[in-house]
């Protein structure tokens, strides 16, 4: 019995030395032809507990190169900040990268995404200076307004937000056309024109406030203008408070102007409002901020693709917040012209 258990002893232990040995040429073996896989499997032990952290570092192992587009004026110099965070947590996902400041390149050959940050006002800058790109597009709110950043990912947190657009598929959205230029949210005639062109040159504060002081400032003086309007073969000539046409539903960094909009439907809400006295501006200004004037008696709603807008006097008018004037505005709509990297229920 003791001749047996000394030789059962003797083979367990040549047994485990070889399995131990040949567990270590495995390995090393293996380390010498794919350090790289190897260096995921650890990956997957570390951060198994972590599943944001470990599905942050497969999306590394992919192709992305990714330009940063900002400018230094975006949200009074917010967009640089926002900027760094967003270049630092791409490099931390080992994720190529190259950030473009106030000198934006001629095209984007090479990258795969174009990721801009700032708001609606440096977005139409990109869509006027890029209106044919076709690699996918994402906005982060680095901007005063920031509309329609939220109309695409509502409040989600800068960071969060990069993760679902590292693996969000394209999204087809509409590009508005005026006269010969674009515009991504919207475009405001009339008291809204009248806001914009009281804001330009000024610094902004974030949200809406500066928005609706600039509101308060003028609800008491402006007068209603009148605009002959041609579309889906009407021509009509009317008295008119506001005379929007909205891809977004969102404008002055929290006014829910037009809160059916959809950018991809492939139209533009046309909102009007008639003529109001001073109180009745007042009694309805916190209505229309909360996107509850839809069926008001002085609200009208349509769907249209093509419009155009006259006046004998000069329009004054925003498109994605600027300023702007015309006597005659040519308004269209492309659809699905742009993709972005969002949900597709956004």
């Amino acid at each position: 019995l003791a001749l047996s258990k000394s030789l059962a002893l003797s083979k367990s232990w040549q047994l485990s030395k070889s399995l131990a040995l040949s567990k270590s040429w495995q390995l090393s073996k293996g380390w010498q032809l794919s350090k790289g896989w190897v260096f995921m499997v650890l990956k997957i032990s570390v951060c198994s507990h972590r599943p944001n952290l470990f599905f942050s570092m497969m999306i590394a192992q992919s192709n992305h190169h990714i330009a940063l587009v900002t400018h230094s004026a975006a949200g009074v110099g917010r967009a640089l900040a926002l900027t760094e965070k967003i270049y630092g947590w791409l490099t931390a996902r080992h994720i190529s990268c190259h950030v473009f400041r106030d000198e934006w390149p001629a095209n984007f050959e090479g990258f795969t995404s174009v990721w801009i940050v700032g708001g609606d006002g440096t977005l139409n800058q990109f869509v006027n200076r890029y209106p044919d790109i076709r690699i996918p597009l994402g906005i982060f709110n680095g901007g005063t307004g920031n509309d329609f950043h939220w109309l695409l990912y509502g409040e989600a947190t800068p960071e969060a937000q990069l993760d679902a657009m590292l693996v969000a598929r394209p999204v087809p959205i509409d590009l508005g056309t005026y006269n010969d230029r674009f515009f991504i949210n919207g475009i405001g005639i009339g008291f809204e024109g009248e806001v914009a062109r009281s804001l330009t040159g000024k610094r902004k504060r974030p949200g809406k406030t500066s928005f609706m002081l600039a509101v308060l400032r003028n609800i008491f003086a402006y007068r209603s203008s009148t605009y002959h309007i041609c579309y889906d073969g009407l021509e009509l000539t009317e008295s008119l408070l506001l005379l929007d046409l909205n891809n977004g539903s969102r404008a002055g960094g929290g006014f829910h102007v037009a809160p059916p909009a959809r950018p991809d439907d492939g139209m533009l809400d046309l909102i009007t409002a008639s003529p109001l006295n001073t109180w009745q501006r007042i009694r309805y200004l916190p209505v229309i901020e909360r996107g509850k004037h839809m069926s008001l008696p002085f609200v009208t709603h349509r769907l249209i693709s093509k419009i155009v807008i006259e006046s004998n006097t000069l329009m004054r008018f925003h498109c994605d917040g600027e300023y702007g004037e015309a006597h005659k505005l040519e308004i269209g709509v492309k659809p699905g012209y742009l993709n972005f990297l969002c949900p597709p229920t956004s």
